[in-house]
C-alpha cells in the first residue's frame, strides 16, 4: 500500500539525493529538493509533510534552526540524517529542532519505516487543523471528539492498545477526576488527553512496536520518545493544547523514576497523576501477548503497593473509594 504526501529532502549532494529517490521515489511520496535552509524555505508554499535534513553537521543544524523560524514550516516534522555513532551530534540535532533521528549511512528499511511513521503524525495533526478552520464551537467540538475516537480505534487496529482499552481509561479518567475536583472545562481536556495518550506511538517503527520478545537498550530509547512525539503532533494544534499534560506527562512517576521529564510528585500535571493509574489499572485487568490479564485481587495489591512510588496516593485511595 502506497503512503502518499510531500516530502522536502534538503541536500545538495547528488548522490546523497539520488539514494533517497531511490529508497522513497518509488512509495507513493512527491519528493521536492533543496540545496540547503534558504532554498528549502523558498519551497514552504509547497506546504511539504515531512522535512529530511540529509545536509552535513554543522550545516544541519542551521537548516533545523532557520526551518523553526519560519511561521510556514515550524510545525512540520523534521527527519535529521546523522552519523550513527556520533551521540553529540544527534543530541545537537534535536535541540536544534529536529524531530527524529535517521542514522547515516542510510539504511533502505529504517529510512522508509521512520518516514512512514512521521507521515502518519502529520497527517493526523493535518486533519485536525483542518477541522480548527472549517468548523466552529459546538460543531468544531463535536468534530474533533469523533476524530479522536477514531484515531483511538485505529491504535486499537493496529495492535497498539487492547480492544477497548482507550474508551475505558478515558471514562474512567472522567469519573476519578470529577471525584478529585476537576472542573468541567478540565475534564473535557482531561478526557481527550486520555483518548490520545499513546498518539506518539504512531510515531514508533513497526520493528519496534510489534517486535516479539523483549527490546533492547537502543529499542527501549526510542520507545521512550512516544510521549514527545505526541507533544510534537498535538502542541501546534492551539484547540488540543490544554489536553497535551496526559499524553506528554503519564509516564512520569511520583518518585520522579518516570519519563520524560523526570518530573516528581506534585509537579506531575493532577490529570496525569490520575490516568497513569487508571491506565496501569486497565492495562493488567487485559489480556496482552506476553502475558494473561491479572485477577482484581492482584491489580488491586500492586496498585496500592505503587503508591507513592509509581502513583499519588491521594489517587489511590480515590480509586478504591470509587470502586468500593
Amino acid at each position: 500500500m502506497k503512503e502518499h504526501g510531500t516530502i522536502l529532502v534538503v541536500d545538495g549532494v547528488q548522490d546523497v539525493r539520488q539514494l533517497v529517490q531511490a529508497y522513497l521515489g518509488g512509495q507513493g511520496y512527491d519528493l521536492v529538493f533543496a540545496d540547503g535552509g534558504t532554498q528549502a524555505l523558498s519551497q514552504a508554499e509547497r506546504s511539504p509533510d515531512l522535512v529530511l535534513v540529509g545536509v552535513e553537521m554543522p550545516k544541519a543544524l542551521q537548516v533545523c534552526a532557520q526551518l523553526r523560524s519560519s511561521p510556514a514550516l515550524s510545525g512540520t516534522p523534521v527527519l535529521l540524517v546523522a552519523d550513527s555513532n556520533d551521540r553529540d551530534a544527534r543530541l545537537l540535532g534535536v535541540e536544534a529542532g529536529a524531530d527524529d533521528i535517521v542514522s547515516r549511512p542510510l539504511d533502505v528499511v529504517e529510512l522508509r519505516t521512520r518516514v512512514s511513521a512521521m507521515m502518519r503524525l502529520s497527517s493526523y495533526r493535518r486533519r485536525v487543523q483542518e477541522l480548527e478552520g472549517g468548523c466552529a464551537g459546538f460543531e468544531l467540538a463535536t468534530a474533533l471528539d469523533a476524530t479522536l475516537e477514531s484515531w483511538g480505534r485505529a491504535l486499537e487496529l493496529r495492535g497498539v492498545e487492547s480492544e477497548g482499552h482507550t474508551v475505558r481509561v478515558a471514562e474512567m479518567t472522567m469519573q476519578l477526576g470529577r471525584a478529585m475536583g476537576l472542573s468541567e472545562s478540565d475534564l473535557v481536556h482531561a478526557r481527550r488527553g486520555a483518548m490520545l495518550h499513546d498518539i506518539g506511538k504512531m510515531g514508533i517503527p513497526d520493528r519496534i512496536m510489534f517486535k516479539v520478545g523483549p527490546l533492547d537498550e537502543d529499542e527501549w530509547e526510542e520507545m521512550y520518545k512516544h510521549p514527545v512525539y505526541a507533544h510534537d503532533l498535538l502542541a501546534p494544534i492551539e484547540y488540543l493544547r490544554p489536553a497535551l499534560d496526559i499524553p506528554y506527562y503519564h509516564h512520569e512517576k511520583w518518585d520522579g523514576s518516570g519519563y520524560p521529564k523526570g518530573l516528581r510528585g506534585e509537579e506531575i500535571p493532577l490529570s496525569a497523576r490520575i490516568f497513569a493509574v487508571v491506565d496501569v489499572w486497565d492495562a493488567l485487568h487485559s489480556d496482552r501477548s506476553y502475558r494473561q490479564a491479572w485477577n482484581r485481587s492482584e491489580v488491586g495489591d500492586y496498585i496500592r503497593e505503587q503508591a507513592d512510588k509509581h502513583f499519588d496516593r491521594d489517587v489511590v485511595h480515590v480509586l478504591f473509594d470509587w470502586l468500593s
